[in-house]
């Protein structure tokens, strides 16, 4: 073994120490729970070295060890490497089905699926130990006062959490803290006098819900889509950082939450001056939760510093101010990603052990959260992921982008209003995250035909995927409010069309305003990395 090979080698153990060891893990606790439950460390050995074995199969279908591993370590294929410990010409004759299949199967183990999974876990954790009602519950008590107030309250205690946990979990949880309110209001002034309070704390609650997830990529399953569809349609672009995202979309989720509480307070449906809210319903909500106990204390302090090491994993640009990532003090930053950090951080719930008497489970975290994990959205996002993969490796984005190749010229900013409008309207009917999985790899294509930087074209379509208001099926969020039977379709159209509307020009306005400064898109320039796109290069 020449040196090269051997310092490729120690590179290539690193990564599996960490990635590989954290995938066991789940990988045994699923096994552990096929099992009666028992957890075992001997399961997760052996998950590992599956894992080991089935990365063997992989390398020795490539003939040019040197450069794939390079590639692979590039684009941060967690599980390449180590095949040279082996070597058997034997194990040659059917390494390229198997790695075919394995090649296949690693759009599923792509590290964005093990960030949303990892957020996943420490959202179902706080749900666990009601540490998202007591945030809520806190946010209402600290901004409510008036009608109008109490829906803000309502409002930016679901986006908050909604950034983080599922927004249908969110809604499930606000709306009946919300219609205890209404049924006490109604009970005093009567159902007339109090409806157009209840449609707007009903509707400001879906909304927000949506809107939430906009601000972080774990936010929506429609932002993790697009971070991984880029990262495998330009391979030699930066993957999209958590920290950058943020900075964006903070921005677009704060203005139309503003705009949003505008339009249903005080256009669509503005609360009569004479009807007050008995504030004592939230009070009594809170005060029934207690004091925080160690196992929420442990949850709030882990969900902090994910947040934290999230955001600040990178360096963030701020103008003249940069802001260094602490992933740059460590030895080869390159192998620490969102993705790592959401699984080393859930993983310290696994280990915390719980002190309530009330608790079920011997951690605060335990192996029945795999049962609660959306599989359903991680075959989706896999499915997707291979879709995009499909259209690079066969040519089909270089097909694509040929046959639009007379767009370039158009304005981009034309095109973000047309992309944003078709969007948003098209997710009314449509899941947003099938829907953003199908367009992306196309706009790309589109996008590259313009000579445009593909950032303009793809951020605001995954955008407006979660800008649906008007109808009950367009969101979960606004299915679940729907179904409180307080509000009529007509009164979710009414304002829901306008707001629709109005959002479209918001997203493409500050997109072209804040998203071309947080990315650094140079309108006048067509970016390197984009040139490479399918099998060759434009």
């Amino acid at each position: 073994m020449n040196s090269s090979k051997a310092t490729k080698l120690l590179r290539i153990i690193r990564i599996h120490i960490v990635a590989g060891g954290s995938l066991a893990f789940l990988l045994g606790a699923l096994l552990a729970i096929a099992n009666g439950g028992t957890f075992n460390p001997a399961i997760v050995i052996s998950a590992y070295v599956v894992l080991l074995l089935g990365d063997l199969s992989t390398h020795y279908s490539n003939d040019y060890f040197d450069v794939e591993v390079d590639k692979l370590i590039e684009e941060k294929k967690f599980f390449a490497g180590s095949a040279i410990l082996v070597d058997h010409p034997d194990l040659r004759s059917a390494s390229k089905t198997i790695a075919v299949l394995l090649l296949a199967g690693a759009q599923i183990l792509a590290i964005t699926i093990f960030l949303f999974l990892g957020g996943f876990m420490i959202a179902l954790t706080m749900e666990k130990w009601n540490l998202h009602k007591r945030i809520a519950l806190w946010i209402i008590r600290i901004i409510g006062g008036g009608p109008s107030m109490i829906v803000l309250g309502f409002m930016v205690a679901a986006a908050f959490l909604s950034m983080w946990i599922s927004n249908t979990a969110t809604a499930i949880m606000m709306v009946p803290i919300g219609l205890a309110i209404v049924i006490q209001m109604e009970e005093e002034f009567g159902k007339e006098e109090t409806h157009k309070f209840t449609v707007s704390l009903m509707l400001g609650i879906a909304y927000a819900c949506s809107m939430g997830g906009v601000a972080t990529l774990v936010g929506t399953p429609p932002n993790l889509s697009f971070a991984r569809i880029f990262e495998i349609t330009f391979p030699k672009a930066k993957p999209i950082a958590f920290g950058q995202w943020f900075l964006m979309g903070i921005v677009i989720s704060v203005a139309m939450l503003v705009i949003i509480w505008l339009l249903i307070t005080k256009v669509f449906y503005r609360v009569p001056g004479h009807l007050k809210v008995d504030r004592s319903i939230v009070e009594k909500e809170y005060k029934e939760l207690g004091s925080m106990s160690f196992e929420e204390k442990s949850v709030f302090t882990v969900f902090i510093l994910t947040a934290f090491l999230w955001v600040f994993r990178k360096k963030l640009k701020l103008g003249a101010l940069t802001i260094p990532g602490w992933s740059q003090l460590i030895p080869y930053p390159d192998l620490i990603d969102d993705g790592t950090v959401a699984l080393a951080m859930s993983l310290i719930l696994f280990l915390i052990p719980t002190r309530s008497e009330e608790a079920e489970t011997a951690t605060i975290m335990s192996a029945d959260v795999i049962l609660n994990l959306p599989w359903n959205i991680v075959l989706l996002f896999g499915g997707g992921f291979a879709m995009a993969k499909g259209f690079q490796v066969t040519g089909l984005s270089t097909l694509i982008g040929t046959k639009f190749s007379g767009l370039a010229g158009v304005s981009p900013f034309l095109m973000i209003i047309a992309i944003c409008f078709s969007l948003t309207f098209l997710t009314e009917l449509t899941s947003n995250t099938a829907t953003t999985e199908m367009i992306l790899p196309i706009l790309a294509s589109v996008a590259v035909a313009m000579q445009t930087n593909p950032l303009m074209l793809m951020i605001p379509a995954t955008l407006s995927a979660s800008c649906a208001f008007m109808m009950p099926v367009a969101t979960p969020p606004n299915a679940i409010v729907f179904g409180s039977g307080r509000i009529k379709i007509a009164e979710m159209a009414k304002a829901g069309v306008f707001i629709n509307i109005i959002g479209v020009l918001v997203v493409a306005v500050l997109f072209y305003l804040v998203g071309t400064f947080v990315f650094s898109i140079d309108l006048n320039v067509f970016p390197e990395w984009a040139k490479f796109i399918g099998t060759g290069t434009h």
